[in-house]
């Protein structure tokens, strides 16, 4: 039976995650993941707290039809057509907290790397960063998923001097944490054989000493996926472990994107490198879809989709009970692709928990 192919679409940690995962696949199990679509990312936002300050002013989630940050402003256009906008600075009270360590706004170890900043309204930008991404945006452009024009010098500035801000202002905050005594690890790149030799010492409650209790987990939901004894679960708060851990399992230290990272998953040099490593960049556009800025993440996965290139895809869509409330999936259904388009700017464990429940079902 062939190997099963998934594309992954996340935040800049949640790349690093899918990268760990399959980087030390014979600690941590690897997974299904071949094609990494990253967001570009400042930050993540609590729902219930998001849900509590629109509450505030008069608006409820069933009322918004799309999210968006633009211009230093966190908007909220309405399905009766007026626009909520407020200064960014003001949602500081519900952005969790774990967001303020960390650098990469271009979620510099995905394949693709895709974000409104620098581009034009109905354009995305696009960062091409090895020969996988370069593949799949070139067929997209020539078999008409994607039109495509260079960015413009002027687009470029602001993409990299917002890069250059998000690592400048973060890097304070991490100094700030660490005069005090709470360590930032993922801050701290080694080499592949020292990372090798600390994580070997580690299981879930050095996770929960290093990364949980100091305020560092993204919910990303690694350490629940790779765990092979099912006792780490993450249910809307901190990952719990539910039982003992397997002797001499190291895995969701290695997985984790807020532990130690190794040179050979980000560079000694990231933080002077603020869009990371790339082969292009560009804006793009995809006509034939509707969706939020240029489409270019839903046109991406459907290419791949019906090229047969993954069999499925997970992201996150909404759930059906509660408005703008993320859901990861797994799919491999165009139109569930579709639906699902648009930013959601709540946290979720991503497809990791998805992948986990199918795999548990199986």
């Amino acid at each position: 039976m062939p190997e099963e192919k998934i594309a992954m679409v996340g935040t800049p940690c949640q790349a690093i995650a899918a990268t760990k995962i399959n980087k030390y696949s014979d600690k941590t199990g690897g997974s299904p993941i071949t094609v990494k679509i990253g967001l570009f990312c400042t930050e993540n936002f609590s729902y219930a707290y998001l849900k509590e300050f629109l509450a505030e002013n008069d608006i409820d989630m069933n009322e918004v039809k799309e999210f968006r940050i633009d211009k230093g402003q966190f908007k909220a256009k309405l399905i009766y057509g007026d626009e909520f906008s407020t200064p960014i600075i003001k949602t500081r009270p519900f952005t969790r907290k774990n967001c303020n360590i960390c650098t990469d706004f271009t979620a510099n170890n995905s394949d693709i790397s895709v974000g409104s900043v620098g581009s034009e309204d109905g354009w995305s930008t696009v960062i091409v960063r090895n020969e996988t991404g370069k593949k799949i945006i070139d067929d997209c452009i020539e078999n008409g998923y994607l039109k495509s024009k260079p960015l413009s010098e002027k687009g470029l500035k602001l993409l990299t001097r917002l890069s250059n801000k998000k690592i400048k202002d973060n890097s304070k905050i991490v100094e700030e944490r660490e005069s005090v005594g709470r360590q930032v690890l993922s801050q701290r790149v080694i080499d592949d054989e020292e990372f090798e030799k600390e994580a070997d010492l580690c299981q879930f409650n050095n996770l929960e000493a290093d990364v949980i209790s100091v305020g560092g987990c993204v919910l990303c939901g690694a350490c629940e996926y790779v765990c092979p004894e099912d006792i780490v679960e993450i249910n809307d708060r901190k990952p719990q472990k539910y039982g003992k851990c397997r002797e001499d399992c190291h895995a969701c230290y290695y997985a984790c994107p807020r532990t130690y990272l190794s040179d050979t998953v980000v560079p000694l040099d990231m933080d002077e490198k603020p869009l990371g490593n790339y082969i292009d960049i560009m804006s793009v556009t995809a006509e034939a879809i509707e969706g939020q800025d240029g489409g270019a993440v839903t046109s991406i996965l459907v290419y791949l989709l019906e090229n047969k290139l993954v069999d499925e895809v997970f992201l996150v869509g909404q759930d059906e009970d509660q408005a703008w409330k993320p859901k990861s999936f797994v799919t491999g259904r165009i139109q569930d692709v579709v639906a699902a388009s648009g930013t959601k700017y709540s946290t979720v464990p991503v497809g990791f928990k998805a992948l986990k429940n199918r795999k548990l079902n199986k």
